[in-house]
C-alpha cells in the first residue's frame, strides 16, 4: 500500500504538472473587478479546515506514513515516534468522522447531479481557454471529488473503527452475507465467497482502508493543486470565504448572476453604480 500511496502522489503531481505546460494558468480573463461576492460563510470554511487538517494528520500519522518516513529514525525514538503517531492517528479519526458528516449536510445540497453537469463536462470543465460553462455554487468537478471524499471518507472511517475496535471479523462477515443475500435475491450466484476467517477480516479491513486512503490522497493533490496553484483566485474562497466578482463569474456564472441579483436587491443606487462601473 505504500508504494501505491506513492504512485497515487505522483500521478497527481504529474497530472497538475500536464495541466499547467498545456493549459497555464486559468487567470481572471476579465480581469479583477475589485468588489467580491461571499462565497462560503465562516461554518463552511471551519468545516473544510477541519476536514483537510483532520485528514492530512491522518495521512501523516497512517500505516504508509511510517513505513516510508520512520526508517529515517532509529532505536528508541523510532519507537516513541511510531508509538506518538499511532495515538494520533486513532484520536484524530473522530474528528476526520465528525467533520465528514458535517460536510454533508452543508454541501449535499449543491452536489446533487443536474444536465448541467453533461454540458460542463462536455466543454472540457472550463480548462480549454474562453470556454467556461455556466455552473452553479459547485461544478461537475466539485461534485465528483464531494461524492469521492464521501465515498472514500465512510470506507476508512468504517473500515477504522472496525480495527481500532477489534470488531472486524463481525463487521467484514455481515457485509459478505448481505452482499450474498443480495445476489441470491436476484437469481445469481453468491457474489462473495463465505465469511472470512478472524485474521482474513482484518486483512481486508486493512487492504480497505489503505485503498480508500490512497484514493483519497490522490483526489485531494490534485484539488489542492488546481484550487491554489492553477486556478487565479480561487484560494480566497475558503481563507477569507469571498471571491472577485468576475471570478464568480467567470467560473460559475450561474450562481455568481444569482448573488448579483440579491446584492442590486439590496445595494443602495449609488453603490450599485460604483460597482457597474469597476466591473
Amino acid at each position: 500500500m505504500p508504494s501505491y500511496a506513492v504512485w497515487a502522489l505522483g500521478g497527481a503531481i504529474a497530472l497538475m504538472g500536464a495541466i499547467l505546460a498545456l493549459r497555464g494558468r486559468v487567470r481572471i480573463e476579465r480581469g479583477w473587478a475589485g468588489w467580491t461576492l461571499r462565497r462560503f460563510s465562516w461554518r463552511e470554511r471551519a468545516c473544510h479546515w477541519l476536514l483537510a487538517l483532520s485528514g492530512i494528520a491522518l495521512a501523516l500519522t497512517g500505516p504508509a506514513y511510517g513505513r516510508l518516513l520512520l526508517p529515517l529514525f532509529a532505536g528508541d525514538r523510532l519507537s516513541e515516534i511510531a508509538s506518538s503517531a499511532r495515538w494520533l492517528h486513532e484520536r484524530v479519526a473522530f474528528a476526520f468522522t465528525a467533520a465528514l458528516g458535517w460536510a454533508f449536510l452543508l454541501w449535499v445540497r449543491h452536489s446533487l447531479p443536474s444536465w448541467r453537469d453533461i454540458v460542463w463536462l462536455a466543454k472540457g470543465g472550463g480548462l480549454l481557454p474562453r470556454v467556461h460553462p455556466p455552473a452553479w455554487k459547485f461544478n461537475s468537478a466539485q461534485k465528483l471529488l464531494f461524492w469521492l471524499v464521501m465515498l472514500a471518507g465512510v470506507l476508512l472511517s468504517l473500515s477504522g473503527f472496525a480495527l481500532l475496535s477489534s470488531n472486524a471479523t463481525g463487521t467484514f462477515a455481515t457485509a459478505f452475507a448481505l452482499l450474498n443475500a443480495l445476489g441470491t435475491w436476484f437469481g445469481l450466484a453468491p457474489v462473495l465467497p463465505p465469511p472470512p476467517s478472524p485474521q482474513q477480516a482484518l486483512e481486508y479491513a486493512a487492504l480497505c482502508h489503505g485503498a480508500a486512503a490512497v484514493g483519497l490522497l490522490g483526489a485531494v493533490i490534485v484539488h489542492i493543486g488546481l484550487r491554489a496553484l492553477l486556478i487565479e483566485g480561487a484560494l480566497s474562497a475558503m481563507t477569507r470565504g469571498e471571491v472577485d466578482a468576475n471570478w464568480a463569474r467567470q467560473h460559475h456564472s450561474l450562481w455568481a448572476e444569482r448573488e448579483i441579483a440579491h446584492l442590486e436587491a439590496a445595494m443602495d443606487p449609488g453603490d450599485l453604480a460604483t460597482k457597474s462601473r469597476r466591473a
